[in-house]
């Protein structure tokens, strides 16, 4: 698959776009594909969850933000499935994810967590290619910090 034009909407091109392709990738699509489940995108939404916690959390600390309690409050005002699954539909991000059947049927990206998953699962995939530095700069790109 092409990914060029998600490329252009994050500002940043994978070295190895192998892990753009389990990012992108849905446990319920690789299941229905006979797909490796190490193939999807489960433990880069995990990653990406923690990566976007850090980057928020000294993006707060270095606006001189000192207070663990309001470190915390701006934190989670910040980082939540709202704001991360707007991020995702602001680049049309689920136009791009390898949905289950089931998925497509219930266009489950629409409700719930899921495209607040892909998004996540996203920035990990950044962080795997490139780092920290690759993380915060589409972070930085997509108007989030």
């Amino acid at each position: 698959m092409d990914y060029s034009d998600l490329y252009d909407r994050i500002g940043y091109t994978f070295t190895n776009p192998q892990y753009l392709s389990h990012a992108l990738r849905r446990t319920a699509f690789a299941r229905e594909q006979n797909v490796s489940l190490d193939e999807t995108m489960d433990y880069l939404a995990v990653l990406g969850d923690a990566v976007i916690e850090i980057v928020t959390i000294q993006n707060i600390i270095d606006s001189g933000v000192t207070d663990k309690g309001e470190i915390t409050r701006q934190k989670t005002a910040k980082v939540n499935m709202s704001v991360l699954r707007k991020l995702a539909e602001d680049i049309s991000l689920p136009d791009f994810v390898s949905w289950g059947k089931g998925e497509i049927n219930m266009q489950i990206w629409t409700v719930g967590r899921a495209s607040a998953e892909c998004f996540e699962a996203l920035i990990g995939a950044v962080y795997s290619d490139g780092g920290m530095s690759a993380a915060r700069l589409v972070l930085k790109n997509l108007g989030f910090i």
